[in-house]
């Protein structure tokens, strides 16, 4: 349920380490395992509260209970300086624990003292079934509770708030909720890992968090009894509750939902310092950047669009978003080595120095820091508060009571799984904090056993640490002054050993304790199946089955073995099975988690047995997949594929698993030339977009091309009704739309667009033809300039006809025009003819009309509505999916002077051509052979110091000289393209050229 960047990253590992070790078996008497040591800041101090297996989350009560959650199912209560025995709640026998999955948040409702209700977000097994990607997947719920006094929750009080949300792949589950200061409860909700409704669409390709009527990807608000505020978002006619099935019809929004595109938000806390209710976010990515989003009503933050502040993937291509889409205020990247957020908590006002007055906190799970994030101007800046905390970092943070003042606490799996409490001390001095090891730790009497303590410090330069044993067994406390000493048991049995360490100020650690087994032996597992040879296939049944045998308690029963499974990926770790007791535990083999991680992902089986006197052995076994070379190719070589979401170029060969569905496309594409390709064939007979699961052998499948005749029309989207406002463009092979109440594409509205499609329609006969328009709403349409078609109004769905005389293979201009009001959205444009029957206009009879714009531009600056960015990049594939760029890198030609002289923003930023060190650059675009019409703009808004001439093709289209007046020099050039690129470059004569912008439009 943990980050990822092309994996899950879950959070909820238990790190293999110490008694998790590999082959050959170590026996274990219940260790209290160390930890790494954190690095905290000068006068603050870093100790363990309490030992808690897994613990998720944490909340405090208003009478100074901490509650905390675990991924097992239970509730625990600390009170009094000590965790209770019992737990005031225990749901194992109602949850799943597998992958990601389990008990996982808790919140204190703000009337706690008088209701005593909180409120808990666990996977409930809702078919008595834990499977992944299957009708029986278990559901992600929110319920309330009632807490009583005596710590023992009656589970006849649980009222359950939200359900069905759906954990189709066990990961990205999300699970934090919390109370805001307006009374209400807000829940984060991740995409579900998969998609719930087609199991192969995962990782990057998932979308759920885009579906507005389900409760995936989602920040979610109720009341305390579940019911919907009065200022949620969505509320609308199109909306309807989903609280009872996770769910609505197509086309409604949950009015549960408070913001969405989220990937796995997964934690987030209120601002105790803001007047009014404030939270952040932080959204755990994919393969390019972790987030902070700030919370805000009816917010789209764009995933699967965006990740971070750029597209889905990408780390170049991040321009202004989407319209309606909303930017993280904060990301980071994978450059530090960091790559998973985790838990978030604001620094409350006055409880540290002031210089941490309106910081935010946050954690990353795979460098193992703690981050400051505080405000710079209009942005944010990010600063280490604690490292060292190792890959089993903070997961949940939170403010609460310590002493008369507040201190951070923090969950960690570390040490068994802890809970630790960050205290600013000032300068009065510190405690130090001990860790023991001990060897051995069984064997027969007498069993000396050299007991370390190397590996305690203390955190006041210059203290001297004095080391106090208690070996368990009655005898007498020792005390030395080095860390380490011996001791020899005679009597057999189990003891618990003890190490306290005190500085020579007097302050004393925490204890710290090792279990020893003299007179007791070690029982020896082993793995039976699988076989260590097996290479296992996707989807594949296993079945673990091992046995035990001990010197003492002879063959151990079944009631002695645990299983669990780790799921590895480079040098990270996420859960696969919890553990699991018991013999002939069966699984089903998981894919990898995306096709980036087909060569690092893979098992590791562990088996623990428990002997009768409470010694433990841990063996574990690597468990591999079967891994299958596919080759994919194309005809011809070197055009465009699509593998689950990711760009290939064929001939391409991929490390895959057998059984893993391999989601391949040939779309429709324009070659380096600008040669148009258009889909033919798979060799194996699929359609241009189908599956192919990949098989026991190697195998290679060939996407065969054609020259397109006809590739469609350019299709503009506009989110108003008067071709104004953002615009979105794509190439359209036919038109032939019935959105209903959705949206045309992403970044419009599903109402009040329009939409313009040009290009050219070639006739197959030489005849009079009609054309026919099927619109809801308002149409028109011009054929070689004539118009012959105009209804501009509102209307129900309503066929118009319009006639005029075409010749066999001539091609004629087109411009087909169309507004959305509200309510259903249609667009259908046919032909036909004497000899031709009323169909819709095929793709092959429609040209587009090449119309690119391009703003030439840093990195960082605001892209123009309707342009796409150059940067100084080197000629290459753009997201926008256009090829174009220079002849080297000229990034560092980039300026932006922002200035209010500027006509408009285009004016604002532009690229030097003739800059050192390309002090001759060259510019190209890829289009179709054919003759266009470019208009170029030069200038500087801040200097007027050069003689701008520019040739376009070799023709000189901008030649002029720059005043204090008039600092941009415009030029327009009609020209021919014969080899697939339209090239720029310095004319004679040139002086420190420089270009803003260029249109360029075929005709």
């Amino acid at each position: 349920m943990i980050p990822q960047r092309s994996f899950w990253l879950g959070y909820w590992t238990l790190l293999v380490v110490a008694i998790f070790s590999i082959q050959p078996a170590l026996p274990v008497l219940g260790a209290d395992l160390a930890r790494p040591s954190a690095a905290v800041p000068a006068n603050f101090s870093d100790t363990l509260v309490t030992g808690v297996a897994s613990p998720t989350a944490l909340a405090f009560t208003p009478d100074g209970r901490m509650l905390i959650t675990t991924q097992p199912g239970q509730l625990h209560v600390y009170q009094n300086g000590a965790l209770l025995s019992t737990p005031a709640l225990n749901l194992t026998g109602r949850i799943c624990t597998n992958s990601e999955r389990g008990l996982l948040g808790v919140a204190i409702d703000p009337e706690f003292a008088s209701n005593r209700f909180i409120y808990l977000y666990y996977t409930f097994n809702k078919s008595n079934s834990c499977a992944n990607n299957s009708a029986s997947s278990p559901v992600n719920r929110v319920s309330r509770f009632v807490l009583p006094d005596s710590n023992t929750i009656d589970l006849a009080t649980e009222q359950v708030l939200v359900d069905n949300m759906p954990s189709p792949a066990g990961n990205h589950n999300a699970g934090d909720l919390n109370f805001g200061k307006d009374g209400l409860l807000y829940i984060t909700v991740g995409d579900g890992g998969c998609d719930y409704a087609d199991a192969t669409r995962c990782a990057g390709n998932n979308d759920a968090a885009r579906d507005q009527h389900m409760l995936l990807g989602k920040v979610l608000r109720v009341t305390r009894d579940g019911a919907i505020p009065t200022t949620n978002p969505f509320r609308g006619t199109d909306s309807a509750r989903c609280n009872v099935t996770g769910r609505t019809d197509p086309g409604k929004k949950c009015q549960e939902t408070f913001a969405w595109g989220l990937r796995n938000p997964f934690r987030f806390a209120f601002d105790p310092n803001a007047a009014d209710t404030r939270f952040l976010i932080n959204d755990v990515g994919q393969n390019a950047w972790e987030e902070i989003d700030l919370g805000q009503a009816g917010a789209d933050y764009g995933w699967n669009v965006r990740e971070g502040h750029c597209a889905n993937g990408s780390t170049t291509n991040c321009g202004t978003p989407p319209a309606g889409m909303t930017n993280p205020i904060y990301d980071y990247g994978r450059s530090t080595g960091c790559a998973s957020i985790t838990g978030g908590a604001f620094v409350p006002n006055g409880v540290w120095p002031a210089s941490y007055d309106g910081s935010y906190l946050f954690g990353d799970y795979v460098c193992g820091k703690i981050f400051k994030l505080t405000p710079s101007g209009s942005s944010y800046v990010a600063s280490d508060f604690v490292t060292g905390l190792g890959t089993n970092s903070a997961v949940h943070l939170r403010f609460g009571p310590y002493n008369s003042t507040q201190a951070l606490y923090y969950t960690s799996y570390a040490g068994g799984g802890q809970i630790r409490r960050i205290v600013y001390t000032g300068t009065t001095n510190r405690a130090p904090t001990a860790v023991i090891n001990a060897s051995p730790r069984s064997g027969p009497t007498p069993l000396t056993v050299n007991f370390d303590g190397s590996g305690s410090s203390d955190p006041d330069t210059g203290d001297t640490l004095t080391y106090v044993w208690d070996f368990g067994d009655g005898s007498a406390v020792r005390e030395t002054s080095t860390p380490t000493t011996s001791y020899t048991y005679n009597t057999v049995g189990t003891f618990t050993a003890t190490l306290r360490v005190r500085d020579n100020h007097g302050a004393t650690s925490a204890p710290v304790t090792i279990s020893i087994g003299p007179g007791n032996t070690p029982p020896t597992p082993e793995i039976l199946a699988p076989a260590t040879s097996l290479r296992f296939v996707v989807g594949q049944t296993i079945t673990l089955q091992g046995r035990a045998t001990d010197a003492q308690d002879g063959t151990l029963p079944d009631s002695r073995l645990s299983w669990r499974i780790i799921l590895h990926h480079n040098e990270h770790t996420h859960p696969f099975l919890q553990p699991t007791t018991g013999n002939n535990i069966t699984f089903n083999a998981p894919p990898p988690e995306d096709l980036a991680a087909t060569t690092s992902n893979y098992l590791e089986i562990e088996l623990t047995a428990n002997d009768s006197q409470g010694l433990t052995t841990v063996i574990t076994q690597e468990l591999r997949p079967k891994l299958v070379d596919v080759t994919l190719n194309t005809q011809p070589s070197g055009l465009r594929l699509e593998v689950n979401g990711t760009s290939i170029v064929g001939p391409t060969t991929l490390t895959s698993w057998q059984g893993y569905a391999l989601n391949v496309n040939a779309p429709t594409q324009l070659d380096n030339n600008g040669q148009a390709y258009t889909f033919s064939t798979w060799s194996d007979g699929g359609a241009a977009a189908h599956t192919i699961v990949t098989p026991a052998t190697p195998a290679s499948y060939t996407a065969t091309f054609v020259p397109a005749s006809g590739t469609g029309l350019r299709g503009e989207y506009f989110d108003n009704m008067d071709f104004t406002g953002t615009r979105a463009s794509r190439l359209d092979p036919t038109i032939d739309f019935n959105w209903g109440n959705g949206s045309p594409i992403s970044g419009i509205g599903a109402d009040s667009f329009s939409a313009r499609w040009t290009g050219q329609v070639m006739a197959r006969y030489s005849e009079t033809y009609t054309f026919y328009t099927t619109s809801d709403d308002g149409v028109r349409l011009w054929v070689n300039g004539q118009q012959i078609i105009n209804n501009w109004t509102d209307h129900s769905p309503s066929e118009n006809s319009g006639t005029i005389a075409l010749t066999a293979g001539q091609k004629y201009s087109i411009v087909l025009e169309y507004y959305e009001n509200t309510g259903g959205a249609q667009i259908q444009l046919m032909w036909s003819s004497a000899s031709q029957a009323k169909q819709i206009v095929p793709q092959g009879w429609l040209y587009p009309q090449f119309l690119t714009q391009i703003n030439f531009m840093p990195l960082v600056s605001n892209v123009p509505a309707g342009y796409a960015p150059d940067t100084g990049a080197v000629f290459g594939q753009r997201a926008n999916g256009l090829r174009y760029g220079w002849n080297a890198d000229n990034s560092a030609a980039t300026r932006d002077r922002n200035a209010a002289n500027s006509p408009d923003e285009r004016y604002d930023t532009l690229i030097h051509m003739q800059k050192s060190p390309l002090l001759n650059a060259v510019w190209e675009i890829a289009v179709p052979n054919g003759n266009y019409r470019v208009r170029i703009v030069s200038g500087d808004a801040s200097f007027f110091d050069g003689v701008f001439k520019i040739n376009v093709e070799g023709v000189l289209a901008v030649n002029g000289t720059p005043t204090s007046a008039q600092r941009w020099v415009e030029g327009v050039a009609t020209v021919a393209v014969s080899d697939g690129r339209l090239t720029l470059t310095n004319a004679s004569g040139a002086v420190n050229n420089k270009i803003c912008f260029i249109d360029i439009v075929s005709v």
